[in-house]
């Protein structure tokens, strides 16, 4: 099955309530189960042990005039900013201080994100969330490793976070979802469990994908987004703890987010002029499933609901358009073009290989995945999805 399929029947399953299996290691023989086992307790030792805590981020970013945006964040030891040194380093701080920065007014930012959370957490945080912020502007939902690292069934874990996307949405708030990070960039965990966790991160990622497109949200590709700065610059890229992003891992992740929120609050205009996909940079408009697969193994990619001739929904379910957008360089990211210089911006594309360049070489059954669907007036997609 590929993964496109997989992605819709774990997204289906998540809203009709039933079972896909865990995502992890359930559906392995004893023998690969003991394996893998041993080798987890292995990169236990070798990845080093938890920080106590993380610095909080909650409070005002900006010093402009008018109404405050409120932003609420949600998720995992991510969301938190867990191995960064101060609270204006974390994900959350930097998209406050950006959005600031952007529109000129004021960013009450609200965290509610609680280490080592796995989905089923989202509850409660978007319950204390919206007690203190009933209207949120907007919201960022960062989670999804703990749900590959504690084996929890992924149809459970989907149908939490598009819960959570709906509970936001309903509540007036725009949302954006940082997808399940590729855990098999971590390179202190050993093979074969790094190219399982791999595959479990990246099934998980486009079937949140799917979810959170369907609730209404906006969904960005995390995906081994540190993957090349770690093997080049692991001190510089990855906290102490060689597991955790470090500040400069951080801005890396907020400047893949920075642009899909800022479109989402509309400060640069897109309500009254939506962006048009770029084919040249592999941006495309078409079935969500295969928008989701493609955006899994390009990092920083967007996906976000579309309509094709005034309609929203296809032959094949829900149209979305996936886009590379252009985010701000990342001062002191050693792997980004002109690092360091202030005010320079680069296309997605540029960063990473061009999306008939991508391949997955570790899911090689996905390869023959997919569908020819082709939308009035577009192009076929490519059925060669990873």
């Amino acid at each position: 099955m590929g993964r496109a399929r997989r992605a819709r029947k774990i997204a289906q399953a998540a809203a009709y309530g039933g079972g896909m299996g865990v995502a992890g290691l359930g559906a392995l023989g004893a023998l690969g189960y003991g394996i893998l086992r041993g080798e987890a307790m292995m990169a236990r030792r070798i990845v080093g042990q938890h920080f106590e805590g993380a610095p909080s981020d909650s409070g005002t970013y900006g010093a402009g005039s008018g109404t405050p945006v409120r932003f609420l964040v949600l998720g995992d030891s991510t969301g938190v900013g867990m191995g960064a040194e101060h609270p204006h380093q974390t994900v959350g701080a930097t998209i406050a201080s950006g959005i600031a920065a952007f529109s000129g007014r004021p960013v009450e930012l609200t965290n509610v994100a609680v280490i080592g959370a796995e989905s089923t957490g989202l509850d409660e945080q978007l319950e204390r969330g919206l007690a203190a912020v009933p209207q949120p502007d907007v919201a960022v939902i960062m989670v999804g490793a703990n749900d590959v690292t504690h084996r929890i069934d992924r149809s459970i874990a989907v149908r939490h976070l598009e819960m959570a996307v709906c509970g936001l949405r309903e509540a007036g708030a725009e949302v954006v979802v940082g997808t399940c990070p590729d855990l098999g960039a971590i390179q202190p965990v050993p093979q074969p469990l790094r190219l399982l966790a791999r595959r479990w991160s990246r099934d998980l990622a486009a079937a949140q994908t799917v979810a959170v497109v369907e609730a209404g949200g906006r969904a960005v590709s995390i995906g081994d987004l540190l993957s090349e700065a770690f093997s080049a610059e692991p001190h510089v890229m990855f906290s102490k703890d060689r597991f955790h992003p470090s500040p400069a891992g951080y801005a890396r992740v907020a400047a893949a987010l920075l642009p899909t929120v800022s479109a989402a609050l509309d400060l640069f205009g897109e309500g009254s002029a939506p962006t048009e996909p770029n084919l040249r940079r592999g941006e495309s408009v078409g079935p969500l499933a295969v928008a989701a697969t493609k955006a899994v193994t390009q990092p920083g990619t967007e996906v976000a609901p579309a309509e094709v001739g005034g309609q929203a929904r296809g032959a094949h379910g829900r149209w979305a358009v996936l886009l590379h957008r252009i985010r701000p360089t990342v001062p002191g990211d050693p792997t980004a073009p002109d690092a360091g210089t202030s005010g320079t911006a680069h296309a997605l594309g540029d960063l990473d290989p061009a999306p008939s360049d991508v391949t997955d070489r570790t899911d090689s059954a996905d390869r023959t995945a997919g569908t020819d669907e082709r939308p009035p007036g577009g192009r076929a997609e490519d059925p060669v999805l990873h």
